[in-house]
């Protein structure tokens, strides 16, 4: 049986180093695209970009025109998908720039009293800028911000967001995001 409890996801930026990656509380029965909403604020993507969910081979997303081989993620949950702890899925956002996160399920936990979900818990290093070009474009973006004798740190740190630093996260800033929705 699956407790009705939340689940403690990690969620992790594949092909960035060092690390960038959440650890998020969400309800097992949440819904797939409310859960690609709290992968999003979590990570401080902003959300206009298409995601998608791998589990193992199987696709879940928004399906149309385009992608008409996934099933539609309106129809699953989160304990469907990830029924146990150790599961795990691939989540991708921005097809474009190609960013691929792996979610692991660390615990299945019984709600807190008073508890509000989806909720942060902690994480690690800011989350890559919006359309940086993935995980090759960030890193060039962060080689051309920590050389200011490099021909593209003019730019570069013209179009990243106002006192961007890579090293940092503060939890408190998802939580927020996430108690407006």
């Amino acid at each position: 049986m699956i407790p009705l409890g939340p689940t403690v996801d990690t969620l992790k930026v594949c092909d960035v180093e060092p690390a960038v990656w959440r650890r998020i509380v969400v309800r097992s029965e949440t819904p797939l695209p409310q859960l690609a909403r709290a992968l999003e604020v979590a990570m401080g993507w902003q959300g206009y970009h298409l995601h998608m969910f791998d589990v193992g081979g199987v696709l879940f997303g928004d399906p149309d025109e385009d992608f008409d081989y996934v099933i539609n993620e309106k129809h699953a949950s989160v304990k469907q998908v990830l029924p146990r702890v150790d599961s795990r899925l691939r989540w991708d956002y921005d097809f474009g720039d190609g960013w691929e996160h792996e979610v692991v399920v660390e615990a299945i936990e019984l709600p807190t009293e008073g508890g509000r979900y989806p909720m942060c818990l902690e994480g690690k290093r800011a989350c890559p800028p919006e359309d940086c070009g993935g995980p090759s474009g960030y890193e060039r973006l962060l080689e051309a911000l920590s050389a200011p004798k490099d021909p593209e740190h003019d730019q570069v740190k013209e179009w990243t967001p106002d006192g961007f630093d890579p090293e940092a996260f503060d939890v408190a800033a998802p939580n927020k995001r996430l108690r407006r929705r």
